[in-house]
């Protein structure tokens, strides 16, 4: 194993010295491992791995070294792989993904768990993740269990089909617009109007979703795009500055917040409630999400089920007292627009 891991740095770094250098070994250690696959394999295939070039120059892998660094790379994943389902399936570590606007969530739940988990030496991971990426990271395993928004059907959604969905609310979308009310009446607009409005998009997430699944992927064709923007902040501090008139979808908790009379950043700005006759109905689903069927077949007292269960308690408590999730975390009104990134809700 050790070997082919060599192997596959020397292929990366070009040299023996610059394989040294990643791998923190000596030159003349990562060349000896070199020259013993190299005679191996002139024995068993008539080829070695690798030629020198000349001082200085990149190493030549032949046909049969490159071969041998594509099987290198899926031995070691699948060893990779290997392990962390056995670390994943005997509780040894849990890897959880998070929304910057679902941390609170995870950051109460996780206080609840962390003296349990301390004492049974369980490794708990926390890790950003990009709203537009929550599922796809943990179909892809990279994540057990994940924190975020998604956009989704009301009811029975077909697409979450192969995961297990703890809701913690669902939320409409609005507009929020500096356009006069001669222009954009209010107090709702219907979803094709979006065509003639002139809106500030997102460049990817979940706002953009929506989008999508209204007007279809080449949305931005389809719609008036006054600009384009990678922050939410940026969206609407340049609606404030009156340098472009338009509109930008938000979901309706946004909206709420930016109409909140206490938040500055709301001044100037007004909120229309946006009513879907563009295409499929869809709603933002914010919740934690784990992989379907995987939780029943650990124990009750699993990390994944225990983490599981403190983020249904956290939800509960915050239910029942109306507040936000974890104390000393809470924004203020308008943080929800002013700190949030486009693909996170």
């Amino acid at each position: 194993m050790d070997q082919l891991r060599t192997l596959i740095v020397v292929w990366e770094a070009g040299t023996a010295l610059g394989a040294a250098r990643v791998l923190g070994r000596e030159q003349s250690s990562v060349q000896k491992q070199l020259d013993t696959m190299n005679r191996n394999f002139r024995e068993l295939c008539g080829e070695p791995l690798v030629l020198k070039q000349g001082r200085g120059k990149d190493v030549l892998f032949t046909g049969t070294g490159e071969a041998l660094v594509e099987l290198a790379r899926g031995t070691l994943d699948e060893w990779l792989d290997g392990i962390q389902d056995s670390r994943r399936r005997l509780g040894k570590s849990l890897e959880v993904g998070t929304t910057r606007f679902t941390l609170g969530y995870l950051a109460g739940a996780g206080e609840r768990v962390a003296e349990e988990f301390q004492r049974r030496g369980v490794e708990l991971k926390v890790g950003h993740v990009r709203t537009r990426d929550v599922l796809g990271r943990l179909r892809a395993k990279e994540v057990d269990l994940v924190c975020g928004s998604v956009v989704t059907r009301p009811g029975r959604d077909e697409a979450l089909a192969d995961v297990d969905v703890m809701e913690w609310r669902r939320s409409g979308l609005s507009l929020l617009t500096n356009l006069p009310a001669s222009r954009l009446p209010g107090p709702t607009v219907v979803a094709s109007e979006l065509r003639r409005l002139p809106l500030v998009v997102s460049t990817s997430g979940l706002m953009a979703g929506v989008l999508q699944a209204w007007f279809g992927s080449d949305f931005r064709s389809r719609v008036t795009v006054a600009a384009e923007i990678d922050t939410v902040n940026y969206g609407y501090e340049l609606l404030r500055s009156g340098l472009i008139d338009g509109c930008m979808v938000v979901t309706t908790g946004v909206g709420q917040a930016a109409h909140d009379p206490r938040t500055a950043y709301a001044r100037g700005l007004r909120v229309v409630d946006l009513v879907n006759d563009a295409g499929p109905p869809v709603e933002v689903l914010l919740g934690a999400f784990a992989r379907r069927g995987e939780r029943a077949t650990y124990a009750a007292d699993h990390p994944l089920n225990v983490l599981w269960n403190a983020l249904v308690a956290e939800s509960d408590g915050w239910r029942a007292e109306q507040r936000w999730p974890t104390p000393g975390m809470e924004p203020d009104p308008f943080a929800a627009l002013s700190a949030y990134h486009p693909s996170e809700s």
